[in-house]
Order: structure tokens, then sequence, then C-alpha cells
């Protein structure tokens, strides 16, 4: 608490709410820690394994959907807002959850899914019973095309039309993902009014903010219109791939209804935090206008990086430049890795250089304007686990098998011991499988060595904590000279240099003179220049230059 409030003192910068700048570490409960046998992580074993994440010193963790659901989107598509499903526990393995992280100092955000919910849900089971019933029109419904096709030739995510045909209520019915999550109509104030019902129920919990999915996909254009080709070359694995996705998400309205979200959290004060999770070719444009000023989303993420297939200089300057700190700008979040994306150190560089792209990952991430999601392993350096297409579980991994990596390859279980079965995982077989090269990289095997990956992951952190320039700074003076890219973090009278080799060969860079080293991994010599393979610098700049 002193050295917030010196902290403060130095520098105006500083006197920022506790989200802005923050590290928030995501869970992905099915992986983190089975706490009763049964090869499923659990509410309970997330609770038992606070404390190494409160050891990393990030501000809070964000919990992937826990609520009851029949799993075929594994959580995503939920059939009960207000509980917990049993797979994870009850609502009293959550209360405790939240007690145990708030005496450890971190906040608890939770998944908000609010697009669609499961086909089980009690909601959808009403509405598609007839045309007249009291939420019949909580979904998105039309009738067929003369010739009986669906109302418009919207693409699902996971691949094929948009649209499910329902003989009882002699409609189609809009899913923008799987056919068993049905598409909530958000035009209905009705269903806005029980969703933020149902937000209230987690915020009476004591739940510190959400993370909201998909979100631009929570309205769509009630006219139903077409959506037109892509027409540029490029690479299409799914049908969605072929369209603009002009008409079926991204509506004018929706920031209407994400001011009646940040309304409700802010009756519970202040320090409610919201995020955004915006995906497609118009969510630079979403997300800064979700976020624009003080009554709407507190900060918002895409996919600049997550779906990135190298880490390049070009991407690191678009994704600095487009959040430039400019009049009522909000606020970014960024994240490399997540439940929904290959793991970058898999997608950024070949095996042999693993370890190194890790670590140069992780200053990286905490280096950039905007806050640090770090996904589970992540601090461990994970790559992307094999698993055997017998074993797959992720309905998209198996559609598009083997055209790309899948999801299932960044949820296996948590490495937590080299030894024993399933890597402290459970004692059980896990839902799926351990990959053995995760074990060497285990918190075990990492935890006493001072220069592991974990302890950098941990100094990293402390670092932006402890310097205003990283965590709420400006970004100046960017320079990508090849593969080597180079930027300053600013704060009042605090400037940091950061560096970095996005590439598997030595590099030379000109540093300034002065410089004191805060952070560096691999070969970052100050007196010839010279950088190793994936070597990364952090260092304080002198208040003259």
């Amino acid at each position: 608490m002193i050295r917030e409030q010196i902290l403060q003192t130095l520098d105006p910068q500083a006197r920022q709410p506790w989200w802005k700048g923050a590290v928030i570490y995501q869970i992905y409960p099915r992986s983190f820690q089975d706490s009763n046998g049964d090869g499923v992580g659990d509410l309970a074993g997330v609770t038992a394994r606070l404390e190494h994440v409160a050891s990393l010193g990030v501000d809070g963790v964000w919990l992937s959907p826990f609520f009851r659901s029949p799993m075929c989107d594994f959580g995503y598509d939920i059939s009960d807002y207000c509980d917990v499903d049993p797979i994870f526990g009850a609502l009293e393995d959550f209360d405790r959850l939240v007690a145990r992280a708030h005496r450890l100092g971190l906040k608890v955000i939770i998944d908000q899914v609010y697009c669609h919910t499961s086909d089980q849900h009690d909601w959808f089971r009403q509405s598609r019973a007839d045309r007249t019933n009291p939420r019949a029109d909580w979904y998105v419904w039309a009738d067929a095309r003369p010739d009986g096709a669906p109302p418009s030739n919207w693409q699902s995510v996971f691949g094929g039309p948009a649209w499910t045909w329902d003989a009882r209520r002699g409609q189609y019915y809009l899913h923008n993902f799987l056919t068993s999550q049905p598409a909530l109509n958000l035009h209905n104030p009705l269903v806005q009014d029980a969703l933020l019902q149902t937000a209230r129920f987690w915020l009476d919990r004591g739940v510190d903010g959400f993370r909201l999915d998909a979100i631009n996909f929570a309205m769509h254009e009630p006219g139903l219109t077409d959506n037109p080709p892509v027409l540029t070359p490029g690479k299409r694995t799914r049908p969605f791939d072929f369209q603009h996705h002009y008409f079926n998400q991204s509506h004018a309205d929706i920031p209407k209804f994400l001011h009646r979200i940040r309304t409700l959290l802010d009756s519970y004060g202040d320090d409610r935090f919201t995020v955004a999770e915006v995906g497609g070719e118009l969510a630079d444009v979403e997300m800064k206008t979700f976020t624009h000023g003080d009554r709407l989303l507190n900060s918002a993420y895409g996919f600049n990086f997550l779906y990135a297939d190298d880490l390049s200089p070009e991407v690191i300057a678009d994704t600095l430049r487009i959040w430039c700190g400019g009049a009522d700008e909000g606020w970014p979040s960024w994240a490399f890795s997540n439940h929904d994306a290959p793991r970058a150190v898999s997608r950024w560089g070949r095996p042999e250089h693993g370890t190194a792209l890790a670590r140069l990952n992780l200053l990286l991430l905490t280096a950039l304007r905007g806050n640090m999601f770090l996904y589970q392993g992540e601090e461990l350096g994970l790559p992307q686990a094999e698993v055997p297409f017998e074993r797959l579980r992720d309905p998209e991994a198996i559609a598009n098998w083997p055209q790309t990596l899948g999801r299932d390859g960044a949820r296996t279980p948590m490495p937590w011991t080299a030894a024993g079965p399933h890597a402290g995982f459970s004692d059980h077989e896990p839902w799926l499988p351990v990959d053995p090269a995760h074990r060497w990289l285990a918190v075990s095997e990492q935890e006493a060595d001072p220069q592991s990956t974990l302890n950098l992951a941990r100094r990293a952190i402390a670092l932006r904590r402890s310097h205003p320039a990283l965590r709420v700074g400006d970004v100046t003076d960017f320079a990508g000279a090849g593969p080597v890219v180079s930027f300053r973090r600013v704060a009042t009278e605090q400037t940091v240099l950061c560096v970095f080799n996005l590439s598997d060969q030595p590099q030379i860079f000109t540093p300034p003179a002065g410089l004191t080293i805060l952070a560096q991994s691999g070969v970052a010599e100050l007196a010839t220049g010279r950088l190793g393979p994936y070597a990364a610098l952090i260092a304080q700049v002198p208040s003259s230059d």
C-alpha cells in the first residue's frame, strides 16, 4: 500500500483505476486443477491453486465459463446463467473461490455470454414452442424464403449455414456458432433486462467484473440482408470466411446495450471492470466504438496477436498505431494466447526456439500499452500440445481437422508436477491428455530455478507494476528495422526503452548511452549492441535523454 501511494505521488498517470494497465490471468477451469478425481478441473481445484496465481503478481483472474451447460461448446452454451454446472461444483464452491481470491488480493472477472444460449435453456425451449408465447421473440426467428431456403446467406463460425429449421415453429432460428447455440434477440429490451438481471446475480456474489464473449455478435440487422462475398484472395477454411460479416453482427445499437451494462456495474461502485472480446474484420473499429468515452466498456481486446501467424514488426506497429491514446479513446487489452487460439510459442516459432520465444513474448506483452492477459501455462512457456485425432473434443477442431491446429491443444491440463500421474492435474485420466513435452515445463521444475520462464514472468509482472511508464505510459519512437523492434514507454519523469529481436538470428542495435537494464531475456549487450536470437531488453532511459 505504501509503495502504491509513493507511485501516485511521483506520477499522476499512476492515479488510475486498478484495471488500467492490469495483468489478468485467464483460467480455463476444465484444465486447471481437478479436485475430485473425475479428470475434469473444477472450482475447488482453482481455489486450491490460487496461491500460484497470486505468486505471479497479477491483479486478477478471468474465469472461463463454469455455468450450467450441456457442454456442446464446453460452457459457452449456457443453459442456466445463474448456476454452476455440477461438473465444476456448486455455488458454494464459487463463493469460496471469490473469498479466497479476494484474501489474496486478486480481482475475479467472469465470462458473460450474451449473444446466445444453449438450446437447452428454458428461454429457448419456451420460445420454440410456438409463435405466440411470452418468449416467442427472445431469439432470432425468421420464415423460409419462398423456395424453403434459409432467410439469408449468413454462415456460422463453426461451418455451414447460420440458420437451422425448427419444425415446431415452422421457422428458421439464427445461430452464429453451433446449431445448439441459438442467437438471442437483443433488439428486444426484455431480453436485455433478463441478461442484466443475471449480471446482478454475480455482482451480488462479489465478482469484480465481466469479460463479454463475442459481444459484436450481440445484434443482427433485422432486415436479414445477405452478406456480400469476399472477393480478395486469401486462405479460407470455412464457409464463414467467404463473406464480409456486415449484417449478421456489428449492429449500430450494440453500444446502447453496452451503456446499460456499464450503468449497472457503476451502480456497484467505480472499481468494477468490463472487457469485450471483439473479433472479425471490423474489430479495430468496434473495439474503439465499444470503449469510447467513459460511459461504455472499460476495455476490449481483439485478435491482432491471437490469430497472427507470425510475430512481425508490422503486426506490432499496426497494433500500437491503432491505439495511440487519442481524445476519448478507450483502453485496449492484449493477449497472445487463450483457450480459443493455438499457443503463441507454436504459432510464431519452431520447437527448438520455444523457450527463447516464450520469454520474449512475456517481456513484449509486459511492454505493450494496454492491459495484459496471461493465459494459464503461458508463464511456463507451454507450446501447443499434441492431441491425437481420437482424443479431440473441440467441435471446431474435429470439423476442420487437419487443416487447423484447433483449440484442444491450447486447453490441455496445466502441468503442476513433472512426476506423478497426469502432471499433478488429476489422479484420473484427464478429459484431454497431458502432452509429455509439458512435463519438463511443469511448475515443480521451474519453481526453484531463478532463471526459469516462470520466474522471469514474475519479475516482468513486478516490473510492470512498479513502473508507471510500463503500466499506463504512452508509446513513442517506434522503430522496426528488420526483425528488431524498439519503442519507448513514457510517463511523467520516466522513460523505458523496450527492444526485441523477433528472429532466430543474432542482430545488432544501437543503444542510447546511460541505459540501466531492468529486465532481459537472451543475449542483450549494451556495450556492443548485440542481440541474440529472440532476445528482449527493457531498460531505464536517463531522464536527460
